[in-house]
This record gives C-alpha cells, structure tokens and sequence, in this order.
C-alpha cells in the first residue's frame, strides 16, 4: 500500500493503478485498497471507474466519511440529487471533521438549489418556454455536468429553438455519458441530414446501426441517406469530369428524391448552377443561380457562378454587380478579382460598338443590304418572341443594338461619323442632339424600326 501511495504523490498514475489492482485482488476486503484505487481513478478523470470502488468502501466501512462526502460529489455531477444528499447527510451525522463537515453542508445547500431548479425546468418545458427551460437547465449542467436527463431536455429545448448547432454538442456528449445511446446516435443523424450534411448524417447513423443493427428508425434513415448521399457523391464526381449535362439530371434527382428537406434542394441548384455555368449554358445557369440567391444571396459560390453566366450572356453589368458583392463577403479571393476585372475588360469592350458586325454585314455593304439584315435580325431578336425573363431582357439589349446599327448605317451623314472612328449613338461624344435610342428600350415608342417594307410587326413597348 505504501508504495502505491508514493508512485499516486509522484503522478505515475499507471503504476499506482496497477499496484492497487493487485492489492484488491489480494484482499477483496481491505477498503483501503479500493478507496487508494478510487483515488487513482479520479487522477485519471475515470469518475465512471472510481464509482464502484467508492460504493464497495462503504458498504466495507460505512463510517468512512471521506469515500462518502467523494461518493456524493460524484452523484451529484451525475444528477442523482436524492442519493447525493443521502451522502451528505450522513456524512453529517457520523462526526465529520470541520473540514469536511464544512464541505457536506456546502453541497447540501448546492443539492437543494439544484433540486429547486430541476423542478423548475421541468414545469418551463412542460409549458414549452424552451428558452426558459435552457437557461434553467444550463445552471443545472454548470454542476451536474454527466447528467443524462437534464441534457436530453436540454437537447430538445434546443432543438424545438433551432438551435441546432448546441442540441448536436449535447447530444454528442449524450452518446459517451449514456451506454449503448442508439436514440441520441439517430437524433443526431437526423439533425445533420435537416441541415443538408448528408455525409455526418451517414457517420452517425451508422453508429447506431453497429450499437443495434436491427433498430427500425435507423436503418429505415440509413437507407434514405445513403441513397442521397451515393447520388451526390456521383453528381460531384460527373462534374469532376466535366460531364456537365449528366450532373445536372444526377442533382435533380436529388431534389426527386429529398423534396422535403430544403437544404438539399439549395444544395442541388447551387451544384446546377456550377453545372450549367461551367456548361457555358448562361440564361440556364443565371436563372437557377437566382433561385439559389433569392434563399441565400451572400452564397459567393453562387455569385461567382451567376457572374461567369452573365458573362456568356454578354451581361456585363450584372457580372459586374456579382462580382463585386461576392467580394464583400470573401475579400482575398483571387478567382473574384480575375473574374471581376475581366468582366470590366469586356464590359469597356462592348460599349465600343461595330454596327457593321451587329448586322452582320461588310463596311462596304449597300443600303438595301443593310435593311434586309436588320429586318432579318430584328424579327429573330423581338423581346416579344421570348417568355423567360432573363431571355426577354437579353433579347431587349440585342434588338435595341439592332435598331441601333440600322439606324446608323442607312443614315449617310451618321455613317460618315461612324466610319470616322465616331459613334453617332453615344450621347457623350453627341452632346446637345438627341436620339430616338438615347432613352433605351423605351425610347421606342411610336417609332416603327421596321420603316417601310412587307414587314408589319406590332409593337407594345409600354
């Protein structure tokens, strides 16, 4: 015994235990041994260990005060008030010394508050004041840090205020303070495929699975993640390798076959938004990439994809906007600023027109040519002809630049300017002269852009 009393003062914690294993093998009675090996235990931070050993020194020696008063701070961390305070009473009754007289009465006193707010907690839950309950219960846990029921009410006050990310902390404390806790396993689960984590989802119901692989709400999930996260993963590898179209069909299944938990349908338009962006199919990609913002529009993936969709949809001003809000929220991403001042580049670009290359025709091109393919394009390009919005917003840009060409090149003395290197339908190089353009789409009311011809198109530009 008194070696293992000099290698516990010396903190060579491994040697004492296995020297107090033997010396309670030895003598299955001696409680000094048990009482030296709790001691041990609670060096170790093995309070689970050290229970039994305390229980067996004073059912050895019931007089044993100070296995007692430690047995009864044990219960208490635990939540077992009633069987605390019977220790601390005891422990009064049986001539303590002050010292631990002193320390009984204390924990009494703490004993009986906590007792006051358990009951406490328990009526705000019943009355479903869970912020309430939680602030009750967290007092409670402060001292009873292994107790398992005040941490499963806690859990769920949590979890009924959505907050999700301190009900996953107690219950993952949940499943090492309880054996064999396949509920908190499955719990959890659920919690992380609610919130889109469909590979934690996975870890943890499995976990259950191995503690019980019969249980019928974990494998009958387990089958439901599994599945989801298998479409992923193979969505997530089709982009890989830039089989676009196919990751696309592969995440809509996704949304076929979770349409219940919203995270997941983010998650599948934010990957189809990439998909398509990657696709170089831009009015697709723009207007799932919307839907995604429209939920959560400080997403910069989302606003780094939609930027290069405009792009393709020669939408330089919106790329522009995308871009520069993406900044705000991820300020050293370098994909951003390339993307940002490309977008600019291109942008400066196209604001130094070719009408000639609008319509498609050589600079040598005669008039009649010229309106043959202006109406050509015009009847193409008429925002009435398209039904998407972002399509018909596109089309309005395009007929306008169209219009724009045509009028410039069948006018003589505005084609001589443009030749020259002059745009006639920039307002600020034509200060003082206005142009039936200048007010964008809407500057074409009662204006026929047609002119004269076969060709009778009705117009509602209102």
């Amino acid at each position: 015994m008194e070696m293992g009393k000099k290698l516990l003062a010396a903190g060579q914690l491994a040697d004492a235990l296995s020297h107090f294993h033997a010396a309670v093998d030895g003598d299955p009675k001696n409680y000094m041994a048990y009482y030296r090996r709790a001691t041990v235990f609670l060096a170790m931070g093995k309070s689970k260990s050290a229970l039994p050993d305390l229980s067996r020194v004073i059912e050895l020696k019931p007089d044993f005060t100070s296995a007692r008063l430690q047995r009864g701070k044990l219960l208490l961390k635990q939540g077992k008030l009633d069987e605390a305070e019977s220790d601390f009473k005891k422990v009064l009754k049986s001539n303590p010394s002050y010292k631990e007289e002193k320390e009984a009465t204390s924990q009494l006193a703490k004993s009986d508050e906590l007792q006051r707010l358990v009951a406490q907690a328990q009526q705000s839950y019943s009355s479903k004041d869970y912020a309430t309950a939680a602030a009750q219960l967290d007092a409670i846990i402060e001292t009873c840090v292994w107790d398992v029921t005040s941490r499963e009410m806690r859990a769920e006050c949590f979890i009924q205020m959505g907050e999700m990310g301190k009900a996953i902390s107690d219950l993952k404390a949940l499943s090492k303070l309880k054996n064999d806790n396949t509920q908190a396993f499955y719990r959890l689960s659920t919690i992380y495929y609610n919130l889109g984590d469909h590979e934690m989802s996975l870890n943890e119901v499995r976990e259950c699975l191995k503690l019980d692989p019969d249980h019928k709400e974990c494998f009958s999930h387990y089958k439901q993640v599994k599945k989801v996260n298998k479409q992923i993963q193979s969505a997530e590898e089709l982009i890989r390798e830039q089989r676009y179209e196919d990751a696309v069909s592969k995440y809509e299944a996704v949304i076929k076959t979770e349409p219940n938990v919203r995270q997941f349908s983010l998650l599948a338009k934010e990957r189809i938004c990439h998909a398509l962006s990657q696709a170089q199919q831009g009015s697709r990609a723009v207007s799932v990439c919307s839907e995604v913002l429209q939920s959560d529009p400080e997403n910069v993936n989302v606003l780094k994809d939609r930027a290069e969709a405009y792009v393709q949809d020669e939408q330089y001003e919106e790329a522009i906007k995308d871009y520069e809000n993406a900044a705000k929220h991820s300020e050293n991403d370098h994909q951003i600023k390339e993307g940002l001042e490309r977008a600019q580049r291109l942008l400066k670009q196209s604001q130094r027109r070719d009408y000639y290359k609008i319509l498609g025709v050589k600079r040598t091109a005669q008039k009649k040519e010229i309106i043959r393919a202006y109406r050509k394009l015009a009847q193409q390009w008429h925002p009435d002809n398209f039904q998407d919005p972002e399509e018909k917003k596109k089309a309005e840009k395009k007929f306008i630049d169209i219009a724009q060409a045509k009028e410039v090149l069948t006018d003589p003395e505005m084609r001589t300017k443009f030749d020259h290197g002059e745009d006639p339908m920039d307002p600020e190089s034509q200060q003082g002269h206005h142009h039936p353009f200048n007010g964008g789409f809407h500057g074409f009311q009662g204006f026929n852009p047609f002119g004269s011809g076969p060709f009778n198109f009705k117009f509602n530009f209102n």
